[in-house]
C-alpha cells in the first residue's frame, strides 16, 4: 500500500478518493491508502475528509513534511499545479497531477524536470489513454492494419460544468483558457499525440453561446501533424455527453463512439470498416479507467512497469494546449516548434 495525501476535495478529488477506497467495486485502488486530505476551503470539505477517516488540513506543507507519505494527488486549479508538483517533488513525494499539467511548455518543463531530478515518478490525468477501444485504435494504427493515417477526428462534449457561478476557478480565463480545453480538449490532444506522434501546426477557435460562459463554451480546432495527416477536434460545454473518435486511413476506417463519461459506467462501440459496405462492430464493457492509469502509476512507483506517459508527450501536450490558447486569441494559426 502506497501512503498518500490527496490535495484538493472538489467534484473530483471525492471521485478519486472513493476510485482510490480499498471497497470500490472494483479493487482498484487497492495500491494506494489515502491518508491525508487539503484544501482551502474547510466548511466544505472538512466532514467529507472525517467521514473517510482523512487527517485533514488546510496547509499543503503538512503533507510534504509528513514522512509517512509517500505520494500526493494533486486535484487542485491549474495555477497551482507547477508550484505545488516541484515541492513535492522537491519533498521526495511521487506526485500524480490532474491535467493540464501545466499552462505553458515552459512550465511543463519545469515540473518535468523536478521529477527527474528528484527520482520520483510523474503521474497525469489523462485517464482515457486507458479505455479499451482507444488501446485497440492505437494498436491499428501502429500495427499498420489502417493504411497510411490521412484525417483523425473527434469530439468530447458534456454539460457537466454547464452555467457554474462566474467566480468559479474552471471558468475563469486564467485558470481555463480557450473554453473546453482544459476540462475535455486536453485528454484529446494527449490522445492525439501517443496514437500519431508531434503536431507541427493548429488554428483554433472558440465562441460563447451562453453569455453566462464569458470564456467560451464551444472549442473547435484544426491540425496538422508532423506525419503529413490531419486532424480536427470539437466539443460543446452545453450538450448531453457526445464522445467520438474516427480515424481515417488509406486501408480502413475506425471509430469508436462513448456512452458515458470515465467516471460513469457505460459501454463504448468500436467500428472498423475495411471495405464499403462492410461495417464490423465491438462492444466494450466499462472499465474503470481511473483506477487503471492509478494502478499503472503504482506500478511505476513500486517498478513493476514503466508508467506509459513520455517525458516528451507530458510536455508536447501543453506545448499543443498553449499553441491553442494564443491561435484562439490572435485568430491565426500557430507552428509548433
Amino acid at each position: 500500500m502506497i501512503s498518500t495525501a490527496i490535495v484538493g476535495l472538489g467534484w473530483w478529488g471525492r471521485h478519486i478518493v472513493e476510485t482510490l477506497s480499498i471497497d470500490n467495486k472494483d479493487g482498484n485502488g487497492s495500491q494506494f491508502n489515502i491518508t491525508r486530505a487539503v484544501d482551502i476551503d474547510p466548511d466544505a470539505t472538512r466532514e467529507f475528509a472525517a467521514e473517510r477517516g482523512l487527517d485533514f488540513s488546510q496547509d499543503f506543507g503538512d503533507s510534504l513534511d509528513d514522512d509517512a507519505i509517500e505520494a500526493v494527488i494533486l486535484t487542485t486549479p491549474h495555477t497551482f499545479h507547477e508550484k505545488q508538483v516541484v515541492a513535492a517533488a522537491n519533498a521526495g513525494k511521487h506526485v500524480f497531477c490532474e491535467k493540464p499539467l501545466a499552462l505553458t511548455r515552459a512550465s511543463a518543463e519545469r515540473a518535468v524536470a523536478a521529477c527527474d531530478q528528484a527520482g520520483v515518478v510523474l503521474g497525469l490525468g489523462h485517464e482515457r489513454r486507458f479505455e479499451p477501444a482507444m488501446l485497440e485504435i492505437k494498436r491499428l494504427v501502429q500495427s499498420g492494419e489502417l493504411g497510411e493515417i490521412m484525417h483523425v477526428e473527434a469530439n468530447f462534449s458534456h454539460d457537466k460544468l454547464a452555467n457554474l457561478p462566474a467566480d468559479n476557478w474552471r471558468v475563469s480565463k486564467e485558470e481555463s483558457p480557450a473554453a473546453g480545453m482544459t476540462a475535455m480538449g486536453i485528454h484529446q490532444t494527449d490522445i492525439y499525440l501517443t496514437m500519431f506522434g508531434p503536431v507541427a501546426e493548429i488554428h483554433a477557435q472558440t465562441a460563447v453561446r451562453n453569455p453566462a460562459n464569458a470564456n467560451g463554451d464551444v472549442l473547435t480546432f484544426q491540425l496538422r501533424f508532423e506525419s503529413g495527416a490531419t486532424g480536427f477536434f470539437g466539443c460543446v460545454m452545453e450538450t448531453p455527453l457526445y464522445m467520438r473518435l474516427c480515424v481515417l486511413g488509406s486501408k480502413a476506417w475506425v471509430e469508436a463512439r462513448d456512452y458515458s463519461h470515465p467516471s460513469e459506467d457505460g459501454p463504448t462501440d468500436l467500428f472498423i470498416s475495411r471495405a464499403e459496405g462492410k461495417i464490423e462492430k465491438t462492444t466494450y464493457d466499462y472499465i474503470d479507467t481511473v483506477a487503471a492509469n492509478f494502478n499503472a502509476w503504482a506500478d511505476a512507483i513500486t517498478g513493476k512497469a514503466p508508467y506509459p506517459f513520455t517525458n516528451e508527450e507530458r510536455i508536447q501536450n501543453i506545448a499543443v494546449f498553449e499553441a491553442i490558447c494564443q491561435s484562439v486569441e490572435t485568430g491565426l494559426p500557430v507552428k509548433l516548434k
